[in-house]
């Protein structure tokens, strides 16, 4: 369970002001985590969240409108579940090493000072910071191919030396990771694929988790055509 490493509570406090009723405890499954989900009701003006292991527990005010609460509880749970798989994730992978080295392929070294794996980046795949040389990458290159990461590791730090997108942006990038293009490929196949999993039926979902790596098979099967 990807919450067992977490040695201490996390806690959110949202700014409502309201108030309402009884305890209860039920289950909440984010991102594919399930959660025991413990709600109380107390003399409070704020609903605060804390999840400890597997266990999220919620303190909402006493007049709060049950339906207010019922909306807020998802996302508290996501952002929480989603900062303790970014904590996990940053102790297991040493990326600095990794953005160093790549740094070290350009004509003139970018600093690197920080490398963090973030839940928080949904519509970039990474970024960099002037100011503080940081790195921020998308958590979900941690279980891509090494070659995928080093390329975006390559982009945001090509950024140091040209802002925009131009001829001398690519060619910079492909001098220093000839394997840019491939990751772009693949990571416009990841993000096809994950914007419309959940609305393909049964059967494709089944077939593509089956499905060679390559057009032409490598392994040289034959096709199995009607």
């Amino acid at each position: 369970m990807i919450l067992s490493c977490l040695l201490s509570p996390v806690w959110v406090r949202i700014g409502y002001n309201a108030t309402m009723s009884t305890d209860k405890t039920q289950t909440i499954t984010v991102d594919g985590v399930t959660l025991t989900l413990v709600v109380e009701r107390k003399r409070i003006k704020n609903i605060n969240a804390r999840l400890r292991d597997t266990t999220l527990s919620i303190s909402a005010p006493l007049n709060l409108p049950q339906a207010t609460l019922d909306q807020a509880i998802p996302d508290l749970a996501r952002r929480l579940v989603r900062r303790v798989r970014a904590r996990q994730i940053n102790a297991e992978e040493n990326a600095l090493d990794l953005a160093r080295r790549v740094a070290e392929r350009f004509p003139t070294k970018p600093i690197v000072a920080e490398v963090q794996f973030v839940t928080t980046q949904e519509a970039r795949w990474g970024s960099y910071s002037s100011g503080s040389r940081t790195i921020r990458l998308n958590a979900a290159l941690r279980e891509m191919p090494r070659w995928v990461l080093e390329a975006v590791v390559a982009h945001e730090l090509a950024h140091v030396f040209h802002q925009n997108h131009g001829p001398e942006f690519w060619k910079l990038l492909r001098r220093v990771c000839p394997e840019v293009d491939r990751a772009d490929a693949f990571l416009a196949g990841v993000s096809w694929l994950g914007h419309r999993w959940d609305s393909l039926p049964p059967i494709e979902r089944a077939l593509l988790t089956r499905a060679s790596g390559y057009i032409d098979d490598a392994d040289g099967a034959a096709d199995d055509r009607d």
